[in-house]
């Protein structure tokens, strides 16, 4: 008898097969459905899908057409996809999602592929369905049950985009979406922060370390795991062979050469022009103020991706704090020498009970004090916590030095170092092209260039001259006797005779007003502001674009009065602009993300002087650098850095107009040099006026400022793109006052209060 055949058997556990698989599609089909309205959990609108969320970083470009620096809680700035390599897209396509272009924002093949081997080759997440999780998603939950809802949301949204928007458009909001760390969020900024280069300028291994990196950004970080990204790169490499985007000859040779990384940190105390980039974003709070969007919301400087093209030229900033750097790492040393004889260092003049309060107000003013008061601390509780010991980091030249100290002691330490602030405009435009307001922002936040104000000291000077030429008629050549000239008690409301002292007591003689400026005589300036008066030279500097309130006495002329940088320089781009002057200015236009323009700026003009006075002005200041105090800009002799002070091989041989300042005890040290088209001012000093040079020879204004400017110009020089003119002033084609005043005696000593021509020869121990 036959043996019953076994196919219905088969058949039923065939039929059980499928019911399965059919149950499955139809359940998977039912979840999907059910999500797709809404019933776990609400989906994004069409408008949503049509705007997703972004936070887009603020911009500031400079003249030259390089980003300054970003405002963001997201350091990302979109790039189209035009701008994005093809090897990036073909890494991305290799690596990521195979059949890309194929299917319609779910890959069956690959879920099939995936649930079959349990995940054990990866998922089957495409692109799209990644960008459906960063967008609305966010964070995946750690909930198996969760989490399935949240993948099957995500497949809904996935398919959704892909009607919205092209394959082309989904890989560029992708990349732009993706935070690869380190405040890069988005490919722009990782390329800028990982190679210093945009985009489009990635080598075909760099586009396969970032897209390597989209695994898991935190676990392959180049910055710390560089062996692991290099292996993780190399796998790119191999994909993009897999899918005949590269030879294996080409993967071979890529795969052998190192990560060449050119790390450029983009935070906010990272980068170049840093404290412009605050004063911007001061700006911008006031702006944003006033110019609301057409829908009344205010805008968003950290996430309205907005563009703020400024008038900085990137070549000058960067040349100018090279410059900075350069001096004034030179000159603290020299400063922290003679700080070891100094047994109050870093103070000079003052009591011990003058120390402690000075001491006491700058620990009022750190943020352990108002963060301990706002905690409901005592006094006595916030005192005694500055003086237990605690780790941390100090400036130093050479790189934050990992310490333990008493914040007390660290406060003192910081007190040893020098400050400065360099500002440098075009005086034709008033385009501020330079902004240093100090030397390490992340440490020493104050700006020197517009928010500090100090003593300016002989370089006030050409307003009272400019004052007397205007006002008196008087030439360059004129004379005046260099004896004490006394304005008696009583006159311009003084309490007592007032009798200026020339430095070093030298009198005797004529001396012109060309070399007395260039000399920085002080008994010639109170001769002239008695002639001329007080109110009248306040008047002059007003007009000349001065801000703060001025004095009206007599020791104005010898520069008692507290300026900022700002107000310097804008009000002597007077006389380099024939008499023509422009208020420096920062800020060109304003845009939003779609390149719309919000706000054009123009700068504000007002004639002050005539050319004659102006160019006459201009004159007399070059004698400043020609014969007196800044006469150290054309000498060969001397070895700097070596000799900081008395090194200054600088050489320069073209028209400059300047002059020095050194105010009472070597606080402060000034130089503000003009050419044709860029004023330079730089200040150099301390926290505190009782922190100061002990001697002359190094604190004055020619030793401290006057080298930082140096070495800014000879940086620009050696760039002849920057076109900085080499040219003499122009003369104006009415001249009628007398400026030719035949040879002038060279190297004659400084009659002025502040200053003093070091010799060259001199040894100095450093």
């Amino acid at each position: 008898m036959a043996k019953k055949s076994q196919k219905p058997g088969m058949s039923k556990f065939t039929k059980w097969i499928w019911r399965l698989f059919l149950g499955g599609l139809i359940s998977v089909f039912l979840i999907f459905m059910l999500a797709a309205l809404g019933v776990f959990g609400t989906l994004p609108t069409f408008e949503e899908l049509e705007n997703p969320e972004n936070n887009l970083a603020t911009e500031v470009i400079s003249i030259d057409g390089e980003t300054l620096g970003k405002y963001y809680r997201e350091n990302r700035t979109p790039v189209k996809f035009s701008e994005l390599p093809d090897n990036l897209i073909e890494a991305l396509i290799a690596t990521e999602d195979e059949r890309f272009y194929e299917h319609s924002g779910i890959d069956f093949q690959g879920t099939a592929r995936a649930a079959i081997k349990l995940g054990r080759d990866g998922g089957a997440s495409t692109i799209t369905q990644q960008l459906a999780k960063m967008l609305f998603t966010k964070q995946a939950s750690g909930n198996i049950a969760k989490r399935l809802i949240q993948k099957v949301k995500e497949w809904v949204i996935a398919i959704r985009l892909e009607t919205q928007y092209t394959k082309n458009e989904i890989i560029t909001m992708y990349f732009n979406k993706y935070d690869f760390g380190h405040n890069a969020v988005g490919i722009r900024s990782a390329s800028r922060i990982h190679f210093g280069k945009e985009p489009n300028e990635m080598t075909v291994e760099e586009s396969a370390m970032l897209v390597g990196m989209l695994k898991n950004s935190s676990l392959y970080n180049p910055m710390r795991r560089a062996e692991m990204v290099t292996q993780r790169r190399n796998v790119v490499l191999g994909q993009m062979v897999r899918n005949e985007f590269l030879t294996e000859k080409e993967k071979d040779s890529l795969q052998q050469l190192p990560l060449e990384l050119d790390i450029n940190l983009e935070g906010h105390s990272d980068g170049t022009a840093t404290y412009f980039r605050e004063y911007v974003r001061e700006f911008m709070r006031k702006w944003m103020k006033e110019n609301p969007k057409s829908n009344g919301e205010s805008y968003n400087i950290y996430r309205d991706g907005l563009k703020i093209y400024v008038t900085l030229d990137s070549r000058l900033q960067q040349n100018a704090e090279e410059a900075m750097t350069e001096h004034m790492s030179n000159l603290q040393r020299v400063f922290f020498k003679q700080q070891k004889k100094n047994k109050t260092a870093p103070f000079y003049d003052l009591e011990k009970s003058q120390i402690e309060s000075t001491m006491l107000s700058a620990m009022k003013r750190s943020d352990r004090w108002r963060k301990m008061k706002k905690n409901g601390a005592s006094e006595k509780e916030i005192k005694e916590s500055f003086f237990l010991e605690t780790p941390m980091k100090i400036f130093s030249w050479k790189g934050d030095i990992d310490t333990v100290l008493t914040p007390y002691d660290s406060i003192r330490y910081n007190k040893h170092i020098l400050q400065s602030g360099l500002l440098s405009t075009d005086p034709t435009t008033g385009h501020v092209k330079a902004w240093v307001g100090g030397i390490d922002y992340k440490h020493f936040q104050y700006d020197h260039v517009k928010q500090g104000k100090r003593q300016v000291g002989s370089t006030f000077k050409p307003f009272v001259y400019a004052t007397a030429i205007n006002q008196l008629g008087l030439s360059p050549c004129d004379e005046f006797p260099n004896t004490p000239y006394t304005i008696p008690a009583g006159k311009y409301h003084l309490d007592e005779d007032w009798t200026p002292r020339n430095s070093g007591d030298e009198y005797g003689g004529l001396r012109t007003l060309k070399n007395a400026l260039a000399n920085s005589i002080n008994v010639i300036s109170a001769n002239l502001i008695d002639q001329t008066t007080p109110q009248n030279v306040v008047k002059m500097a007003k007009n000349l674009g001065v801000e703060t309130d001025i004095p009206a006495v007599p020791s104005v002329a010898l520069g008692t009065v507290d300026l900022s940088l700002y107000e310097m320089v804008g009000a002597l781009n007077t006389f380099a602009n024939k008499g023509m002057y422009v208020k420096p200015m920062m800020i060109l236009r304003i845009e939003d993300k779609n390149g719309t323009i919000l706000e054009e700026f123009t700068p504000e003009t007002r004639e002050v002087l005539s050319e004659s006075i102006a160019y006459t002005t201009i004159n007399l200041m070059e004698g400043v650098t020609r014969y007196g105090s800044g006469v150290r800009l054309r000498t060969s002799g001397g070895k700097y850095p070596d000799k900081v002070v008395t090194g200054y091989p600088y050489q320069f041989t073209n028209a400059i107009a300047g002059k020095t300042g050194t105010t009472q005890n070597q606080s402060d040290g000034w130089f503000i040099g003009l050419v044709p088209n860029l004023s330079t001012g730089v200040w150099v000093g301390a926290e505190d006026r009782a922190v100061h040079f002990v001697d002359i020879t190094r604190g004055q204004g020619a030793s401290m400022a006057l080298p930082i400017w140096a070495l800014y110009m000879k940086r620009n020089y050696e760039n002849e793109d920057l076109n900085i003119s080499t040219e003499d002033f122009e003369i104006p084609e009415d001249l009628t006052i007398n400026v030719d005043c035949g040879r002038v005696v060279k190297n004659e000593e400084e009659g002025g209060e502040e200053e003093q021509k070091p010799d060259l020869n001199e040894e100095i121990d450093f």
